[in-house]
């Protein structure tokens, strides 16, 4: 199989945790999640996207630990930094994997969901927050949920440790 790696682009940045599906492992994600960004800079460089990152981090590890639970499973935390040269940005990648491929999520009708409801908003936020978001079934029967924020360039390129 061959496979072509752009020369413009250089190795993402990531970083991946395993975490239990269970309301303390999603606060164990949001923690990781800020030590991470704030490693790579993003609290000083693009405080914006750093807060938004950590509120989609939030709604998407209770997601895993409420509606994606399997006992005795858990779910995977996932971050990257990618940059683009061609389009001057970098992309910072969110994705949460959990063991119910069968649940796929889908945004709620605005409708239905009453104001004084506890619950049921998460991925409406996602969906404001995120350039782009999505799902995918990951074998043999769970899903990643993930979502990216796009990011200046030029506030990334000089550090390109982990």
């Amino acid at each position: 199989m061959k496979s072509e790696i752009p020369l413009d682009e250089p190795a993402p940045r990531a970083h991946t945790a395993l975490l239990t599906s269970t309301p303390k492992g999603a606060a164990t994600g949001r923690r990781v999640a800020r030590q991470q960004l704030t490693t790579w800079g993003l609290n000083s460089l693009c405080a914006e996207a750093f807060h938004s990152a950590l509120i989609i981090v939030a709604e998407l590890a209770a997601n895993a630990s409420t509606h994606g639970r399997t006992p005795g499973r858990g779910f995977e935390l996932g971050l990257s930094l990618t940059s683009v040269r061609r389009s001057r940005t970098t992309v910072l990648r969110i994705e949460v994997s959990d063991c119910r491929g069968d649940k796929r999520p889908a945004l709620p009708d605005p409708r239905s969901c009453s104001t004084d409801a506890q619950s049921g908003r998460g991925l409406t936020l996602v969906d404001a927050l995120a350039d782009r978001w999505g799902t995918l079934p990951r074998e043999p029967n769970a899903k990643t949920v993930w979502a990216e924020l796009d990011l200046p360039e030029q506030k990334f390129e000089a550090d390109d440790t982990a």
